[in-house]
């Protein structure tokens, strides 16, 4: 289901590298396909739920999306991007796949740029600058993940989980044209509920995480499979 994502991502961006406005990711739950809603929520259940038992197939699967993601931005001009997106995708995941901690570190990086950008905007600040509150969570995040792999990984997996899942079930329920417009008065009106959102399903992913990782869990042997040689 990737590709066709991608398709009809490239034909109506504008490649414009301005940090999204809260109003336009609600825009584009709102156009999102049911196709690509319930894809998001099966994926961010599983991102948060398993995300450090099975790293390794979750970090190859991120490389594979931002691969494509970026081919399809480089052959967006020249009409390829179905083809730069493919060949992005298998790059990314070969380069992904033997160097796993710097892979990790990287997402960890792309979640905290992320954190930093709506810390940034909810802080009211100059919007214009959002991207050096997502420049300071890339790096702290990044290498946060050298120094605390197993907690670091729980902790990204679960807010992309949580993300992927918040959406997912946003693109559905805007659907309903009985519930659409309550919810997007809601939404808008009041920002904070967003990003209240992603944290309380973020925050149960991560205890779930550890609870089933840790040496009393019921995922002791998942904890040890994940962890092996990544202290």
């Amino acid at each position: 289901m990737l590709l066709p994502i991608l398709a009809e991502a490239s034909d109506k961006a504008t490649w414009s590298f301005q940090w999204p406005q809260q109003n336009e990711l609600l825009t584009w739950c709102q156009n999102m396909m049911p196709g690509t809603a319930m894809l998001l929520i099966v994926l961010g259940i599983i991102y948060l739920l398993f995300g450090y038992k099975i790293i390794k197939v979750l970090v190859i699967l991120n490389a594979l999306v931002l691969g494509a993601a970026v081919g399809a931005v480089i052959g967006h001009k020249g009409e390829a991007a179905i083809a730069c997106a493919i060949i992005g995708a298998f790059a990314a995941a070969a380069i992904a796949w033997p160097a796993m901690k710097y892979a990790v570190a990287l997402m960890g990086g792309l979640v905290g740029a992320m954190l930093g950008g709506i810390i940034w905007h909810a802080a009211a600040l100059e919007p214009n600058l959002a991207w050096a509150g997502a420049l300071v969570g890339l790096v702290g995040f990044g290498l946060l993940s050298f120094i605390l792999f197993r907690g670091s990984v729980m902790m990204y997996t679960s807010l992309q989980g949580a993300v992927m899942l918040v959406f997912g079930v946003l693109g559905l329920m805007y659907k309903y044209q009985d519930i659409a417009p309550k919810l997007n008065s809601h939404l808008r009106v009041e920002p904070f509920l967003l990003p209240a959102a992603v944290f309380l399903p973020a925050m149960i992913g991560l205890i779930f995480q550890q609870h089933q990782t840790s040496p009393g869990g019921g995922g002791a042997g998942g904890g040890g499979h994940g962890g092996g040689g990544k202290k």
